[in-house]
């Protein structure tokens, strides 16, 4: 079983699990989340993903994703909320802005006159609050990931990092059998530290995502050790942030995580048909390319992961041409005999002289014997 341990946020890094006494959570923020921003400009992640392409496609909809975090402001104008839950049981609302800032990333709403928006803005998201301040307990997290599991929803995004422990592994494969894809932060570590695998992005099934910045690097904090499956932007990350505001200058694999799961969730509305395995697939197979040690298959590319035809799919394009008959198929044209042309002319010769011989040997013949085989006279 689980002991208490407990999960702490830090805005700078991906939600990260230390051992701590046992004590009553919060009713309400203490402190309150930093103060955000109400005007922004254009985030580069934003432009980098290009997720607009894809929406005359598909946005997203008909997909549920959940987002295990520190709970969402509801009240954000930009965030379709369709339904919280608090297991951290310390009421509804974000009291960290971690979890408003990944649920902003996943499914923003679009507005012309705005220049933030997410990646799959259709979705149904559902917020399960785990924590109430910068440390959570594992036993709620694992809670919460059977819980959604049990709410069949389409994707899981979790943006915490820990060790591997029975329980926590039981629920993410019980998820998985649930065909439900789940995103999960690679984590972060100081360039001092050593690096270890990190839980649940290192369990096998688990899309595990690691930072990007806009050099297009890998960060320097991005864990190479938990079993990274593709990249997303995670330095210098704009989103939304409680109170109806804006954050920037985010970073962490906290927040790469949510531009892959709406990458997901655009994937499994356009391919409703596809299991988690195979969303899976589709993500890494048409993602960027690899960036070098701990960048698995490079960057996720949301258009070509919605629009590519890959190689199992080949059944939606026309027939192949047939292969070409073999040579020995095909009779050959014999090679013109002119020995036996120039026999044949000189047979039919002989024979027209033979058959004029003896045409004229009918007429003459007659004449002869009846003279007698005497000379003409001339008149």
């Amino acid at each position: 079983m689980i002991g208490r341990v407990f999960v702490a946020v830090n805005l700078a890094m991906t939600i990260t699990l230390v051992p701590l006494a046992a004590e009553a959570a919060p009713a309400r923020c203490d402190p309150e989340p930093e103060p955000g921003l109400t005007e922004i400009s254009t985030p580069w992640a934003q432009t980098r993903m290009d997720a607009r392409r894809v929406w005359p496609l598909t946005r997203g909809e008909g997909v549920t994703v959940a987002v295990i975090d520190s709970g969402v402001d509801s009240k954000h104008p930009l965030i379709p909320l369709r339904k919280e839950i608090d297991y951290s049981f310390t009421g509804n609302g974000d009291c960290v802005g971690h979890g408003t800032a990944v649920a902003g990333i996943i499914a923003g709403r679009y507005r012309s006159d705005f220049p933030f928006h997410g990646v799959a803005p259709a979705v149904t998201l559902v917020s399960l609050k785990q924590t109430n301040k910068s440390t959570g307990d594992v036993a709620i997290l694992v809670k919460a990931i059977t819980a959604a599991a049990d709410m069949n929803v389409d994707v899981i995004n979790i943006s915490t990092q820990t060790t591997d422990q029975p329980d926590l592994r039981a629920a993410v494969n019980y998820a998985l059998s649930k065909d439900i894809v789940i995103v999960a932060a690679a984590g972060n570590s100081a360039p001092s530290d050593k690096e270890k695998k990190e839980f649940p992005a290192a369990y096998e099934g688990v899309l595990s995502v690691g930072s990007v910045g806009p050099e297009g690097q890998r960060s320097e904090f991005s864990n190479t050790k938990s079993n990274v499956a593709v990249m997303a932007p995670g330095q210098e990350i704009t989103s939304t942030w409680p109170g109806g505001l804006f954050m920037d200058e985010l970073r962490g694999t906290s927040f790469a995580a949510p531009y892959v799961a709406g990458v997901v969730a655009l994937v499994r509305s356009r391919y409703p048909k596809l299991n988690q395995e195979q969303v899976r697939r589709r993500v890494e197979v048409t993602a960027d390319g690899a960036l070098g040690n701990g960048t698995g298959a490079g960057v996720v590319n949301p258009l070509l992961a919605v629009t590519a035809v890959l190689p199992s799919q080949q059944v939606e394009l026309a027939p192949p041409l047939p292969p070409p008959l073999p040579e020995s198929a095909i009779a050959k044209t014999p090679a013109v005999d002119w020995r036996a042309i120039t026999v044949a002319g000189m047979v039919a010769s002989c024979a027209l002289v033979l058959a004029g011989v003896i045409l004229a040997a009918r007429l003459v013949v007659p004449l002869g014997r009846r003279r007698g085989w005497r000379p003409g006279r001339p008149n």
